[in-house]
């Protein structure tokens, strides 16, 4: 198989540099890219599927395993032509903790050598007015309200140097902002809520067990939603975060669909993967197994 390596230099600095001593054995096993801004990694990724790569490799965090995913759904018969491969070098790395791909070096690489592989569901949203219309993959999950606000409100020098609890510092502040009510229909099915989460896998912000219930094999989406979200509910929530890493039972209305629509009468934010990408409205589906990723 013929490899490439998207590199995002900046992802978490110290893993990075890291990386960097490996370079030269990498580059004379594969291609090398390296992104310089934002979206760089998707059009490079989209370049790569191009040159007839057959597997993509997303070295960084989540947003740029994010970007590498869109770039390769880019292509047409994107996901057919390429697999998607993970060198976790992030701050959280949700999707390689998901997936049990190694966030060491060495042994996440020997994973990408092997080349085993394995097909998961791919979620889609369509999102914004038709001024501002978007349409993004994502590889774990999504959210909407404080969630998305956070992503909004974080300094990024300060994650530079305390990593994750940048998040929970921008979420704090985030509590302080006004909250809008999301409208969440699925079929038959209307609840309202501050904080709606749509994942793909298990896990949220790590290892938090905030979908216990998911697989990423069975061609539906899980839905989360927050009624309200203020320093109650973090009152509630948080002890049962820290010490059993899921939500306490009855503090959210969690449910299964294949498709899911979110409006809100306020401007309310939208991330994916830990990315800020927009604003609702916006419709959720998913493709089953239709994202192909090496595995241990």
């Amino acid at each position: 198989m013929r490899t490439c390596v998207i590199f995002n230099p900046v992802a978490r600095g110290e893993k990075a540099r890291r990386f960097l001593r490996h370079l030269g054995r990498i580059e004379s096993e594969c291609a090398v890219k390296r992104t310089c801004g934002a979206e760089d990694a998707r059009r490079l990724a989209g370049e790569a599927v191009r040159e007839g790569f057959e597997d993509i490799v997303a070295a960084g965090g989540d947003g740029t395993l994010n970007e590498v995913l869109n770039g390769i759904a880019d292509v047409p018969d994107g996901f057919q032509r390429a697999r998607l491969g993970v060198l976790p070098l992030g701050t959280v790395n949700v999707f390689a903790r998901e997936l049990g791909i190694p966030r060491r070096f060495e042994p996440a690489w020997q994973t990408i050598r092997r080349g085993r592989e394995t097909r998961i569901d791919l979620p889609r949203v369509e999102y914004g007015d038709e001024a501002k219309a978007g349409r993004r993959c994502f590889a774990q999950l999504a959210g909407a309200g404080l969630d998305a606000r956070a992503i909004e409100l974080v300094h990024w020098p300060l994650k530079k140097k305390i990593g994750a609890l940048a998040y929970v510092v921008a979420g704090l502040r985030a509590l302080f902002r006004p909250a809008s009510t999301i409208t969440v229909r699925a079929g038959e099915r209307r609840v309202t809520g501050e904080l709606v989460l749509i994942g793909n896998g298990r896990l949220y912000g790590g290892q938090f067990r905030i979908f216990p219930g998911a697989d990423v094999r069975d061609g539906l989406l899980e839905i989360c939603v927050f009624p309200r979200v203020n320093f109650l509910t973090l009152a509630r929530c948080g002890p049962a975060l820290l010490l059993y890493r899921r939500l306490p039972p009855r503090s959210t209305d969690n449910f299964q669909a294949a498709a899911v629509t979110l409006t809100s009468a306020s401007p309310a934010p939208l991330e994916v993967d830990g990315e800020l990408i927009g604003t609702l409205p916006a419709s959720f589906s998913v493709q089953p197994s239709g994202l192909r990723v090496i595995v241990p």
